[in-house]
């Protein structure tokens, strides 16, 4: 009687065995898949990535505000802590008014080319009996550079400016009568006035990027 039990025992275990282990099979195959198929879903999501563009730094040189070599300084900015000859050299006499002179004055007996010092936006354009026609442009880096006593504007207002872009001609105004055909050049940083010398024909980094 034992023996025939053992005998059943054993066939029942033998029979769990060949349902079991097919079973056992099917699923470590079904799990193999899913992650195969989760490996190539993570591959196909990465592809898919857009690269963004990193945060770069570029450097330009700023250029003069014209190119005629022909082209000298008649007067130059007024600087408070220059010799006090350079200082009464900077001063601008109109109508008995004594002023401070807040830029560079380029001068040549025949109007020149004024360009732009780098690339940027013209923001404003107008016309002033005292001091002619201007042009403002803001650049990249932040810096505003005006060009006074224009004789011929060749750019609107919104327009961007390449650098060395003919933006117009020196021509006169009446501020600065005596120096005839010449160009009155500043540059603003953060609001105030600066000396052009310690831009012009120097090199800025310019940060890019998203």
């Amino acid at each position: 009687m034992i023996k025939r039990r053992l005998r059943i025992e054993y066939l029942l275990i033998m029979v769990g065995a060949f349902v079991l282990i097919p079973l056992l099979l099917i699923a470590l195959a079904t799990k193999t898949n899913l992650k195969e198929e989760a490996v190539e879903e993570v591959d196909y999501i990465s592809n898919d990535v857009v690269e963004t563009e990193p945060v770069m730094n570029t450097t330009k040189k700023i250029i003069n505000p014209y190119t005629d070599p022909s082209v000298e300084v008649a007067k130059k900015y007024y600087d408070y802590q220059g010799e006090e000859k350079d200082q009464i050299d900077s001063i601008v006499v109109h109508d008995n008014t004594y002023y401070q002179n807040n830029g560079i004055d380029y001068v040549s007996e025949n109007p020149f080319d004024v360009v732009s010092i780098l690339e940027g936006t013209v923001i404003t354009i107008k016309e002033d009996e005292t001091v002619g026609k201007t042009i403002e442009i803001k650049h990249e880096d932040g810096t505003i550079s005006i060009y006074q006593s224009l004789g011929e504007i060749n750019v609107k207002k919104g327009d961007i400016v390449s650098q060395g872009q003919v933006i117009g001609k020196s021509g006169q105004n009446q501020l600065e009568k005596e120096l005839g055909n010449h160009l009155h050049f500043e540059i603003y940083d953060n609001g105030s006035s600066k000396n052009p010398d310690n831009y012009l024909n120097k090199e800025i980094k310019i940060e890019k990027g998203n």
